[in-house]
């Protein structure tokens, strides 16, 4: 599956609990990315700095749904 354009839901609905740039302490769930571009794009993404969590995840029906609205509740159930 490619990443949805627009979409952002594994960047704000998702915690992060390791240190990224700019949140020492990690990032919470409903929190939007610092990174996180006006667009919707990853400002970190070719950086040695993306945390190894973003780099990690893979989008797939199972996490993403069929939309970005199914994307946002099924990370925000997941952080939970």
């Amino acid at each position: 599956m490619e990443c949805r354009t627009g979409c952002g839901a594994c960047c704000i609905a998702a915690s992060i609990s390791s240190p990224i740039p700019g949140m020492p302490e990690g990032k919470p769930a409903g929190v939007r990315c610092p990174h996180l571009t006006e667009d919707y794009r990853c400002a970190l993404y070719n950086s040695p700095e993306r945390p190894a969590v973003c780099s990690a995840f893979k989008a797939e029906p199972e996490f993403c749904g069929n939309n970005p609205e199914e994307a946002y509740r099924i990370l925000y159930e997941l952080s939970r």
